[in-house]
């Protein structure tokens, strides 16, 4: 039986939109017509309307039409719709969630200028900080589903049967009783993945600089070891009120994005009890080398990162780096490597790179995927370097 299409007039009056409306998003690229008649007339299908519901939504919860028109790219497939109202869902949550906190902020706030002619002004720049949190639900989006589509397409495609995440915990040797800082937790994966490992007794500060990042830690911890964990809003730069405070500092994959990584690195070590351990998690200089290969061949101008995030702190140069705040510095290396046969999941990892990628690849994602398939078909699978691991840093000295 034939799909009912609809005309641009029927399909915008169904919608409750104006037909200038279709044609704009048509032309960013966001809704396609099912079928254009030979007279040049458009007709849309049942799926354009979800499509057009979630760009509605979308802009609502703050994104522009250029971040709606990047997580368009891939839906093609038969869980687009499934996949696109979970992650509305979730996005409409966290909404509601900073607007309930912000409705009793004000509340307090008012019921305290009734009560008393002195109010706590704290409490009006308590609010103000609650307010301003709303920005961070775009941000803090494109940074998990950044993070998510890296871990998938390590978790899916490592050679290396022990995961990431149980390798560096691992490496920590926690033992009951102890006090674990990590800086950056991002979305908890490392404490999540482990989570039935924990000793008892084990008490452990998760820090990020994204509050929104810090909820979704919170959410995917929330049965995870009752009262071990506690949280808070904290800039690596600037670790406050640690002095001597725990057995292990943390930090995977952060200290090359930093703006100050001496004064960081002093803090760390500040926080660190005597004998304490840093472990610290970074690349090396050959890590995904083939990727960057594969995008310059299909476009020379495009760089994945801004900057070689290695060069700032990596493997080759980080204990150096470190020797300044500790005796003993050890380098190890994770062992593995990438064989992917999943295009999509590859093309999801480029996208979520740091560089300019999006201005590129947006408009030709099409033709890039057609690029990959090729280079697959080849071989079977495209092989990917993998250069990542740790140092662990102990016995804290003073800085040089």
């Amino acid at each position: 039986m034939a799909e009912q299409l609809f005309s641009t007039g029927e399909f915008a009056r169904r919608a409750n939109v104006t037909v200038r409306t279709i044609h704009y998003y048509e032309k960013k690229g966001l809704i396609q017509p099912e079928k254009i008649s030979e007279n040049g007339y458009r007709y849309y299908g049942k799926q354009e309307f979800a499509r057009l519901q979630r760009i509605l939504t979308l802009k609502l919860l703050g994104f522009s039409l250029e971040e709606i028109q990047e997580f368009s790219l891939n839906e093609n497939d038969r869980d687009f719709l499934q996949r696109s109202f979970a992650m509305q869902l979730s996005l409409v949550r966290k909404k509601i969630e900073h607007l309930k906190a912000v409705e009793e902020s004000i509340q307090n706030v008012s019921e305290m200028f009734r009560e008393d002619d002195v109010p706590e002004w704290d409490e009006i720049t308590k609010l103000i900080r609650i307010i301003n949190m709303d920005g961070d639900l775009v941000e803090q989006y494109k940074n998990g589903k950044n993070i998510d589509a890296r871990i998938t397409l390590h978790s899916r495609c490592s050679s290396n049967p022990q995961s990431w995440f149980s390798w560096i915990y691992e490496q920590m040797k926690l033992a009951p009783g102890m006090k674990v800082l990590e800086l950056g937790c991002g979305s908890g994966m490392l404490w999540k993945e482990n989570a039935k490992k924990i000793p008892d007794g084990c008490q452990f500060l998760l820090t990020d600089i994204s509050p929104g990042m810090l909820e979704d830690t919170k959410r995917n911890l929330s049965g995870a070891c009752p009262g071990q964990f506690a949280y808070d809003i904290m800039d690596c730069c600037d670790i406050r009120g640690t002095d001597s405070a725990y057995d292990i500092v943390v930090a995977n994959f952060l200290l090359f994005y930093l703006r100050d990584i001496k004064k960081a690195v002093a803090g760390i070590a500040r926080a660190l009890r005597p004998g304490g351990t840093f472990i610290c998690a970074t690349y090396g200089e050959r890590h995904m080398q083939e990727v960057e290969e594969l995008v310059k061949e299909f476009n020379p101008k495009i760089r994945l990162s801004a900057v070689r995030l290695y060069e700032n702190f990596g493997l080759e140069n980080g204990e150096a780096v470190l020797s300044r705040c500790f005796d003993r510095v050890e380098k190890r290396e994770y062992p593995d490597e990438l064989h992917v046969t999943d295009i999509d999941l590859l093309a999801d990892y480029i996208m979520s790179c740091h560089g300019n990628q999006r201005e590129y690849l947006v408009t030709e994602y099409d033709e890039f995927k057609a690029f990959l398939k090729g280079k697959l078909k080849k071989r079977g699978y495209i092989r990917i370097t993998k250069q990542a691991g740790l140092f662990i840093a102990a016995s804290t000295k003073k800085e040089k």
